[in-house]
């Protein structure tokens, strides 16, 4: 019972203020431009009123399901930094049938997570050496680094130009250290095959 009311409390305590960036887990990024009085179905209610730009759409959400409705304040620098960890490491890509990743993809990017933003960034992100993505590949990727830069561009205070080249930089010197590595792994196990070989004989 403690819990509920616990949980209760911390809902209603979410409050965001005109002019801050909120991120909604169906949109992303978007700025509280206003708190307005709306009488909806007979009550007065009390709504914030997001402006998503880049969409140019424009949502209401009644202040007491702000949170319920997934609404949040912009991530905080801890979860920035495990982010961009996330997408140095090594991608992981399921070995199940591509319409049941895509969903997952999608689930994730509709989650409202930075963290699991970056994870589908990171796994569907092609080198130019790397083989050409299939059309729906290509539009998960899209929808997610665009997510992803509009939430690293808000929390820094920079352009979204610079968020994005943060970004695939990160992207590409992680692969270009996996590719070293990979490269001198093959060479050491190749020089042990010959001295293997060299000895047998």
């Amino acid at each position: 019972m403690a819990t509920k009311k616990s949980r209760k409390k911390k809902i209603k305590n979410v409050s965001f203020k005109v002019g801050e960036f909120i991120v909604y887990p169906a949109h992303g990024v978007g700025k509280v431009t206003s708190i307005d009085q709306e009488v909806i179905a007979g009550f007065d209610i009390e709504v914030y009123v997001v402006a998503f730009e880049q969409d140019k759409m424009t949502l209401r959400v009644p202040t007491a399901k702000a949170a319920t409705s997934g609404m949040r304040a912009l991530s905080n620098d801890l979860i920035l930094k495990d982010a961009f960890t996330t997408l140095r490491g090594r991608a992981r890509i399921k070995r199940t049938m591509w319409s049941r990743r895509a969903q997952e993809y999608e689930a994730k990017i509709n989650s409202g997570d930075l963290v699991l933003l970056s994870e589908v960034v990171r796994d569907l992100h092609r080198t130019d050496d790397q083989p050409d993505q299939s059309y729906s590949e290509r539009q998960l990727y899209e929808n997610a680094i665009d997510r992803m830069v509009r939430e690293v561009a808000a929390i820094k205070k920079a352009t979204r130009s610079a968020a994005m080249e943060d970004i695939i930089e990160t992207l590409t010197l992680a692969r270009q250290k996996a590719a070293a590595k990979a490269a001198a792994k093959a060479e050491a196990e190749a020089d042990n095959d010959e001295d293997g070989g060299e000895a047998a004989a």
